[in-house]
Parts: C-alpha cells; sequence; structure tokens
C-alpha cells in the first residue's frame, strides 16, 4: 500500500515497528493474559500467567491446539472467520468471569491470517461503575417501555358508556358492531358526548386489542408540525432533528389503531397525505428514502359539521368518503335525559375519592337536584355534568346534594320550565304555585346566604370556595337582597 505522505522520517518503519512491539507488552504485562491463534482458530502463543488459569503449567502444551480446548467459551474462531473485532465481553470461566477484547490479525493484503485476545480484567469489581449505570439504564429502558405499552392501550370499555336510554343503547350497539370488522369508524356528536370512551371501546373490543392504541388530537397540535406528528421524520430533516429522527404516530400504531381527534381541523395540504396513506397503507417520512409500510386502522371522531365542511371546500370529499365507512353518532346528553341519574352517580363515586380524600362517601341527589339536573339542557354535555358536580361536592358539607346547591353552577336561562318537565297539578289542589324563576331565585339566596355565614361574612372568601368572582357574587348579593 502506497504512502503519500511527505517528509516521513528514514526510521519510519522501526519506529511503527517498536510502537506496535511496545503495545503489545504494555497490554500483555497490564491484562491478566494474552494469547493469540492463526487462521484456523490454533493457539500459536500464550503467555504463562494465562496458560496456568486454564491448567496448563507450560505453556508449550497449548500450542497447536483448538482455543475452545485452551479457553472453554472463546470466541476467538469468529473473530477469525469474520475478520471483525469484538472489542468488549465478558468471558465466562470456571472461576471468576474475565473482561476481555479480541482483535482479528491481517497481513498486507488485508487477509486475517488470526487474531489475539486480552483478558482485561478478572475483578469485575473494576468495572462496577459501568456495569451500574448499564444496569440503571436498562431498568429505565424497561420501565419506560412498559408506561409507553400501557398508555397505548384502551383505558375504556362498553361498560364506561354509562347509560340505558334508547339513544345510548343504540350507540353501544353500534360501536359493538365496529369492533368486529376492520373498516374506518367516524364518530360524529357535540363536545363531551363520549366519543374518545367509544374509540377506546372499540379498539379495546376488536381483534386489534393487543396492539397500540394511539391518539393525535389534530386540534391541539400546530399545523406546522402535525406532518412530522403522523409521519415522523429522518434525522437532520428539520431544525432540532439533527441527532435523531422522529418516528411518527402511524408508524408507533402498526397493527393497531390511530385515533384521530378533531379532524375536521385538519388542514386541507395534510388531508391529501392522509389519504393516500390509507389508500397505499405506506408512507415516507419526512427527509427521508425509506419506505414505511402500517397497517392501521382508523377512528376519527369531530363535533364538526363535516358535510358542511366539505360543501365550503374545507374538508377533502374524498377523505370524508373514505372515513365515513361505519357512522356513529354520539348523542347529546339533553336526548338521553333518562342516564343522567346513572351518570350523576357514577360521576359521583369517581370523584368522591378526589375531593374527600381519605373518605369516600355515599352521596344521595334530592329528588329536586335531580329535576333540577334533568331539566337543563347541558350544552358541554358529559363534561359539563361532571364539571357541575364536582364544584358542587368541593362546596358540600354533607354527603347530601339538593338543588339548592347545584343552582349556582347552572345557567337559568337554560333550564326547561317546570311545566314542561313535571306533570300538571290536578285541579283543585291548594298547593301554592310557584314559578321556577323564583323557585331558582330562592335557591340561589339561600345557597349565597350559607356560603356568605361559612365565610364569616367575608365576600372574597366566599366567591372563592363557591368558584365564582368576588363582583359577580356582590351583584347577586344585590340582586337578590342578601344582608352581609
Amino acid at each position: 500500500m502506497r504512502n503519500d505522505w511527505i517528509n516521513v522520517p528514514a526510521d519510519y518503519s522501526d519506529v511503527m515497528r517498536r510502537a506496535m512491539e511496545s503495545l503489545f507488552k504494555t497490554f500483555e504485562n497490564l491484562s491478566e493474559g494474552t494469547f493469540i491463534v492463526d487462521a484456523d482458530a490454533r493457539v500459536v502463543w500464550i503467555n504463562k500467567r494465562y496458560a496456568a488459569r486454564f491448567g496448563f503449567s507450560d505453556p508449550v502444551d497449548a500450542i497447536g491446539l483448538d482455543c475452545e480446548s485452551v479457553i472453554p467459551n472463546s470466541l476467538m474462531r469468529e473473530v477469525v472467520a469474520t475478520g471483525k473485532p469484538i472489542l468488549l465481553d465478558v468471558l465466562e470461566t470456571d472461576r471468576e468471569p474475565l473482561v476481555v477484547t479480541r482483535l482479528p490479525l491481517k497481513d498486507e493484503a488485508g487477509v486475517t491470517i488470526g487474531g489475539i485476545g486480552f483478558a482485561l480484567f478478572d475483578e469485575m469489581k473494576a468495572l462496577t461503575p459501568l456495569f451500574a449505570h448499564y444496569s440503571r439504564v436498562q431498568q429505565e429502558l424497561i420501565a419506560t417501555r412498559q408506561s409507553l405499552a400501557q398508555a397505548r392501550r384502551a383505558k375504556y370499555t362498553f361498560s364506561s358508556f354509562v347509560g340505558t336510554s334508547p339513544a345510548s343503547l343504540e350507540v353501544k350497539r353500534q360501536a359493538r358492531r365496529a369492533a368486529l370488522v376492520d373498516s374506518p369508524v367516524l364518530l360524529l356528536g357535540e363536545t363531551g358526548t363520549g366519543k374518545e370512551l367509544l374509540a377506546h371501546s372499540i379498539h379495546g373490543a376488536s381483534t386489534r386489542a393487543g396492539k397500540p392504541l394511539v391518539t393525535v388530537n389534530v386540534a391541539a397540535i400546530p399545523d406546522t408540525l402535525l406532518e412530522v406528528e403522523f409521519f415522523g421524520a429522518a434525522a437532520g430533516a428539520y431544525t432540532g432533528a439533527e441527532r435523531k429522527g422522529r418516528v411518527g404516530k402511524f408508524e408507533l400504531a402498526d397493527g393497531g389503531t390511530l385515533f384521530l381527534d378533531e379532524i375536521g381541523d385538519m388542514p386541507l395540504p395534510l388531508q391529501g397525505k392522509l389519504l393516500r396513506v390509507l389508500q397505499d397503507k405506506e408512507f415516507e417520512p419526512l427527509g427521508s428514502n425509506r419506505i414505511v409500510r402500517a397497517d392501521v386502522r382508523i377512528i376519527a371522531a369531530t363535533s364538526a359539521d363535516l358535510p358542511a365542511l366539505v360543501a365550503a371546500g374545507r374538508f377533502r370529499a374524498d377523505l370524508f368518503y373514505r372515513l365515513n365507512v361505519l357512522t356513529i353518532h354520539a348523542p347529546p346528553l339533553r336526548e338521553r335525559l333518562g342516564d343522567i341519574e346513572a351518570l350523576a352517580y357514577a360521576i359521583l363515586e369517581d370523584l368522591s375519592g378526589d375531593t374527600r380524600p381519605g373518605h369516600v362517601g355515599h352521596f344521595v341527589l334530592h329528588q329536586d337536584a335531580l329535576r333540577l339536573l334533568e331539566a337543563y339542557s347541558w350544552p358541554g354535555n358529559v363534561r359539563e355534568l361532571r364539571n357541575t358536580l364536582e364544584r358542587a361536592l368541593m362546596l358540600s358539607e354533607s354527603e347530601h346534594i339538593d338543588a339548592r346547591m347545584l343552582s349556582a353552577f347552572i345557567d337559568a336561562g337554560r333550564v326547561v320550565l317546570a311545566a314542561q318537565a313535571e306533570p300538571p297539578v290536578p285541579e283543585g289542589a291548594d298547593a301554592p304555585v310557584v314559578s321556577y324563576a323564583d323557585a331558582l331565585a330562592d335557591f340561589e339566596r339561600h345557597f349565597l346566604s350559607d356560603a356568605l355565614r361559612a365565610s364569616g361574612g367575608r365576600v372574597a372568601d366566599a366567591a372563592e370556595k363557591i368558584g365564582i368572582g368576588r363582583a359577580t357574587l356582590y351583584k347577586k348579593i344585590a340582586a337578590l337582597g342578601i344582608a352581609v
């Protein structure tokens, strides 16, 4: 091999030879053992200390033997066969294990003519910090993988969708049918109606339940990052990806389900790329020439009016038709009022441990509280019902919740009049007729009076406890004639 260096000293070859000899002697003196094999992995030299360790009082007796006959579990044959080094390994022996390194020996033409091995340490304690760090990293990696696997499994089942009203039973029937097939599912409905819960339930009851369930909230991710979020990126494809690439959600969900929440907010350019992936089942990560195949079942959800978005040109018609195979409409809470009592008690049971640590009580809803809940239109659906009950529990001093306690958290303008919600009073009855507005005002007056009394008349403290603004509380005090 020609050397193109300029001004190479005349004794260059001699210096190199001496350097190699010195390096070998240094390794041989400092290591616990050294031996050399030929191209057939037969021992051609072994130092006295290493030979004695394996039962040879005279090193000459080991010469010519196969390396495995001298050193059980030796991998020197693999080194000379492949021409590749094994730089750091643990060699198990009948005594203490050895930390070893193995290097191929090659001639000027690059042909492997043998190998040399060094036993670096015979006491593992010398590498205790390294092994401790490696063990800790391994445990953290295992824990992280288990945590991710758990996070990518269905958290809800069909029993989590509480309700026995006709609307609820029909939704669960459709969702169970969707779990039996592998077609895309489109979940439509207002916010807070349980679309995510249905998506988890469908995945958990499907043949893909053992594979990941990966969720992407399209509305929560900036448009510029959505493509990377979906398809991933190669190292260096964008600022911040110089050192390593990013695995996209499609690749993470391979074999499982990809839940696209609020898909109506997806930008048009990405809609075309998503359609192609759904058709071809393959894609290229950003900045990469690598083709990735992904077997993914799509469940999409939106609270938007997709047909209206299609008509307005804001959602691709071909993508809509691709997703609109199995469509399930999650009914708003006002269409399943018969479920409110069961829902309320399920929510109270779930909340009681959080709002009262150490004391899980059995909360009771009075009949007037249930009538108030059933008379309200619930624009925020189940999510708003949960919020209302949670706020009531925060204020409640007992386990009994009545309408007076709930009225502070319910917009009177969205309550159906009692005359529409309750049967009429029979003629001749002596019970006084009170309008709902007057009854609600009376509830609110008593509720705020109790809150002020519990706070020692301090308006700011009372407002903070019941979760309304101080200015709002002052206005209500004046309007309802409450004495402070």
